[in-house]
């Protein structure tokens, strides 16, 4: 009987690396230490009541937020791994096995745990707000959105001391990732990590759809619309076709593991060709759709700070639009290797035909500053560094796209800076932006500018430090995923270089949460409401907004209302007030979210009876969620008007 548990206990937990072991202690220490807090000031209630229930949109960004900021911690951990790993010629700091488990979760986790997030809080912090709606169209899914994508989450990071981590790569490719060549669970994780994960984010796309389309403000048309709420538009759209794309090719993939089929294998009919398109069918479409809100805030940011309306707006949306449309239809220039000339001549014509939309928004955000009065403060500083960055992340997109220079690319380090100078110059660097841009809204007070100017310089001398070489490295030869190399190649100086540049980027993110910490003690509290001089209906609204975020729902006649009232000298503050309807605090989400973890785990491990208990408690959840009764409640009137007293209320 002992032989077994030590057996079990061998096979479920992984031991034998000091990382490891790091990473129990880590986890043991930050929960006691959690407990012991929310114990000894009583916060357990608060908890439940204010945070774990919530449907409020706000809440739910701020808790998007900083999972997102986690997880960056934890992939950019892994990516500091790597670089190490790589800085010196046969190196051993990473044995191969692990060094493929750790760029596996790396990606994946920067990717759908990290990018997907953040996009996601900026969704619920500010689409509501610009749109001039009190909450998102259902408040109950939002919630279930965000608790499905925490638990997947969850349940991807606990491969790394439980079970082992995938490490088929952060795609998976079959047949890497079927049972013959990947055993054990680690695969598992991965696929009901992002199924879990993917509910939620599936939900959301729906959520916001709805939100943008049907709770406008009166008189908001679609063309008066801010374009962050267009570009949030866009993104919903690919999220609602490309989705399921991805639930159902991990679908497939799950049954070739757990039932013998060969979906994806040749010696049952199959083919892996199959998983490859279908993978990318989704992949490419989620690197423009996390990109695309980048795109909304740099032209809300833009904007705001050259004091002008934004150049091109209908040129804006018809690009945003049509970058939505084109980029279902550029998947297969990811190998291009494997395809056809005339397959691979038609979606060469296609990834180039994608960068003339994009390089509109650039000249246009170009042409908005041109004479304009412009402000150098943090969320513009974010943006300008971004143009460089993702022109040079555009031309060699580009590049890659000519399918006979790609046969030279494909594959090398040439390419892993690319993707890196697109997701992070595009990507990051947007959201940083937004995050710095709507964090006075949101919280009520700004973040430190000196240490934010700390922040700024080491991310972007970092990240050019390490991608600028990596570059060099594809053209010299250097192939992607190597876990080493020969001092014989002469790849050392610039892989050093690389890793140095890493390092960098790293004090940047410690910068960013010591800016944090700071001004969440020293920030100045922001009473006005409109620290930028904003221009879209966010900024009328005291900061933080509350509950009901307007008293009254305004009445908008034209593009940037709130801009053009401020310069009239119009007041948007309202004379009479009305009782307001608002969605009640549920469990019911969070009870759901646990309950998938326990049949994602159950059915990670094979364990079939876990798994039906898990989805047996996902479906009396809805159930519960049907019955109930009270799901909302009115604010009186009076209480409205006394809160808006207390707190300024609209300009």
């Amino acid at each position: 009987m002992l032989e077994s548990i030590k057996t079990f206990a061998a096979d479920f937990f992984v031991t034998g690396d000091p990382l490891i072991y790091g990473a129990d202690v880590s986890i043991l220490l930050v929960t006691i230490a959690v407990i012991f807090v929310l114990t000894y000031f009583k916060k357990w209630n608060w908890l439940w009541r204010e945070w774990l229930t919530t449907v409020d949109h706000k809440k739910i960004g701020i808790m998007y937020l900083i999972a997102s900021l986690l997880m960056m911690f934890r992939g950019g951990v892994d990516a500091l791994l790597m670089r190490t790993q790589l800085a010196f010629p046969n190196a051993d700091f990473l044995p191969s096995d692990k060094y493929n488990e750790i760029f596996t979760t790396h990606g994946t986790i920067m990717i759908l745990f990290m990018a997907m997030p953040l996009m996601f809080a900026l969704f619920n912090m500010v689409v509501p707000l610009q749109i001039g709606a009190r909450d998102v169209a259902y408040p109950f899914l939002n919630a279930v959105s965000f608790w499905a994508f925490f638990f997947g989450a969850m349940l991807f990071n606990l491969s790394f001391v439980i079970g082992g981590s995938p490490d088929a790569g952060w795609l998976s490719y079959a047949p890497l990732s079927e049972v013959q060549f990947s055993e054990g669970p680690g695969q598992n994780f991965y696929i009901w990590g992002i199924q879990i994960s993917g509910i939620g984010s599936l939900a959301s796309g729906i959520n916001f759809l709805v939100t943008i389309l049907k709770m406008r403000a009166p008189g908001m048309k679609l063309m008066k619309m801010p374009l962050f709420s267009w570009s949030v538009l866009s993104s919903c759209i690919i999220i609602i076709f490309a989705f399921p794309i991805l639930t159902v090719t991990l679908g497939l993939l799950f049954v070739d593991r757990f039932f013998g089929a060969s979906f994806f294998t040749l010696d049952g009919g199959g083919n892996p060709m199959y998983y490859i398109n279908l993978i990318w069918m989704w992949g490419h479409p989620e690197v423009y759709l996390v990109v695309l809100p980048a795109f909304g805030v740099f032209s809300e940011v833009v904007s705001t700070f050259s004091k002008k309306k934004i150049f091109g707006y209908k040129s804006m949306v018809f690009a945003l639009l049509s970058i939505s449309l084109l980029s279902f239809f550029t998947w297969v220039h990811h190998f291009f290797t494997m395809a056809d000339y005339k397959v691979d001549a038609f979606f060469a014509i296609t990834t180039m035909a994608i960068a003339i939309p994009t390089g509109v928004k650039v000249f246009n955000w170009m042409f908005t500053m041109f004479r304009g009065r412009i402000q150098m403060k943090p969320p513009m500083l974010w943006t300008l560094a971004f143009i460089p960055t993702f022109l040079v992340g555009g031309m060699t997109g580009v590049m890659l796209a000519v399918a006979p220079a790609d046969f030279q690319y494909h594959n090398s380090y040439f390419l892993i800076a690319h993707f890196h100078q697109v997701l992070i110059g595009g990507v990051v660097f947007g959201f940083f932006s937004g995050i710095y841009y709507w964090w006075p809204k949101i919280f009520g007070f700004t973040l430190n500018e000196k240490l934010g100017l700390w922040a700024f310089w080491l991310w972007n001398i970092g990240f050019y430090s390490t991608f600028m070489p990596q570059y060099a490295l594809g053209f010299m030869g250097m192939p992607r995923r190597s876990s080493t190399y020969g001092w014989d190649m002469g790849w050392w100086p610039l892989n050093f270089v690389s890793t140095i540049g890493a390092f960098l980027m790293g004090a940047g993110f410690i910068f960013q949460v010591w800016q944090i910490i700071y001004s969440v003690r020293q920030g100045k509290k922001d009473t006005t409401g409109d620290p930028w001089d904003g221009r879209t209906l966010e900024w009328s609204i005291p900061s933080p907004p509350p509950e009901y975020n307007f008293a009254v729902i305004p009445t908008v006649e034209q593009q940037d209302d709130f801009w053009y009232k401020k310069q009239q000298g119009k007041s948007m503050k309202p004379t009479k007030y009305k009782s307001i309807h608002m969605p009640k605090n549920s469990g019911i989400p969070f009870i759901m979210g646990s309950f998938w973890f326990i049949a994602g785990f159950g059915l990670t491990f094979e364990w079939v009876w876990l798994g039906i208990i898990g989805l047996i408690g996902v479906a009396v959840s809805i159930v519960a969620r049907h019955l109930q009764k009270e799901r909302d409640y009115y604010i009186p009137a009076e209480e409205v008007e006394k809160t808006e007293a207390s707190i300024g209320g609209a300009r």
